[in-house]
């Protein structure tokens, strides 16, 4: 291996926990990462613009797809370790292009794949897969964040072999551009929500991209307006019959929204690490310096010990017995150890953090995102409660 293929915040070498197939995958993603993706990341971002050159690229690529057996490219199907680990190394070189794949790829896709028939799937994932079509996940609501699973305001009438959907969503990542968005609404007749799949042009589906985002702003998120939007039966995932069922969805997706958070806790030691081997301060380097390199190790310490966190969280949902609880307690741990990783590094960046070049501080506001979306530390805080006192603190 290469010096560029090792990780340094890699301090008790997880990596190599990873079969030689899957790892060499692992590192394809890391080489396309640095030479495809991270040249063009300040400008966008600066610009709030999502490249969309990229999507060709990652269709290149051929790595959408992998956790799904039968329709990924290079294996049959991929460990849940794997998955989490491209996550984390798409992540660690920017999370909002690791957003937009993990969006199509995690989302969208899990949600056709495990809420779908076989024909549903037959019909979509083959080119999702292939990144022919994107897709999008539509759960948030303006009014509606950590409760809309009671609260959700999004309405679906059933007409015949027709489906008439009204009401908003919010926060949605891709839906600007998608092909594929996966609405979830309240069926007004058994009050259950349903999953549809709406395609792109569909009249009466009108996605407007939220501006002065300051996190992921390469993101295109977007607010959207159902207005009798006709879906058709075939178009609703059959297998989703309440929220029940979204909630094994976002049970697996949550873990990974984990893995993004190590992913920042990496790029961002790994700038300031790199930083302080360079600045120089009272005639030496300042990673010479006592405080800093407390700093730094403290950093390693929230990297080493979320990374096996996640390692285990990945055998459990390997083994098929992972909890709610599980991915819940990696969620809140994971993205409130990167928020001080994102705060040590740009505090050894002083000044300097703040301007855009120098990369730390596009760790440190995407960081916010990330510590909010998929369920906040509170929600995610009292899931875990429940779960060790049998008592629910819910309001």
């Amino acid at each position: 291996m290469s010096m560029e293929d090792q990780l340094i915040a890699d301090f008790y070498d997880y990596e190599a926990l990873l079969p030689d197939e899957e790892r060499k995958l692992l590192l394809k993603a890391r080489d396309f990462m640095r030479t495809e993706v991270k040249p063009l990341v300040n400008e966008n971002w600066a610009k709030g613009e999502f490249p969309h050159e990229l999507v060709g690229k990652f269709r290149e690529l051929g790595l959408a797809g992998l956790p799904y057996e039968g329709y990924g490219e290079h294996l049959p199907a991929t460990s849940h370790l794997l998955n989490g680990m491209m996550a984390m190394e798409m992540t660690r070189t920017d999370p909002s292009v690791a957003t937009f794949f993990g969006v199509h790829n995690g989302l969208a896709m899990y949600s056709i794949y495990s809420g779908g028939d076989q024909e549903q799937r037959d019909r979509w994932l083959p080119s999702m897969a292939a990144m022919d079509k994107i897709g999008a996940f539509a759960m948030t609501e303006p009014l509606g964040g950590s409760d809309v699973a009671g609260g959700m305001r999004t309405t679906a009438r059933r007409e015949g072999d027709t489906w008439i959907l009204n009401g908003a969503k919010k926060w949605i990542g891709n839906a600007t551009f998608a092909d594929l968005v996966v609405v979830w609404a309240r069926d007004e007749e058994d009050d259950n929500v349903k999953g549809f799949v709406v395609e792109k042009g569909s009249p009466g589906f009108v996605p407007v991209k939220i501006e002065n985002k300051f996190a992921f702003r390469i993101v295109e998120n977007a607010e959207i307006t159902l207005t009798d939007v006709r879906v058709p039966e075939a178009n609703r995932l059959h297998g989703i019959d309440s929220f029940r069922d979204v909630a094994e969805i976002l049970r697996a997706t949550r873990g990974g929204v984990a893995w993004q958070a190590l992913g920042v806790m990496i790029g961002a030691y790994e700038l300031a690490l790199d930083y302080a081997k360079e600045r120089k301060q009272f005639g030496r380097p300042i990673a010479r310096f006592q405080l800093v390199q407390d700093l730094l190790v403290k950093s390693l310490g929230n990297i080493t010990a979320s990374w096996g966190m996640l390692v285990q969280l990945a055998r459990l949902q390997d083994a098929g017995i992972f909890k709610d609880e599980h991915s819940s307690l990696a969620k809140a741990f994971v993205t409130s150890r990167m928020r001080e990783v994102v705060a040590w590094g740009r505090e050894i960046f002083g000044g300097n953090g703040i301007v855009l070049d120098n990369d730390i501080m596009r760790f440190f506001t995407d960081a916010e995102a990330i510590y909010s979306f998929e369920g906040t530390r509170e929600m995610n805080t009292l899931i875990v409660g429940k779960a060790i006192t049998g008592q629910s603190a819910f309001v």
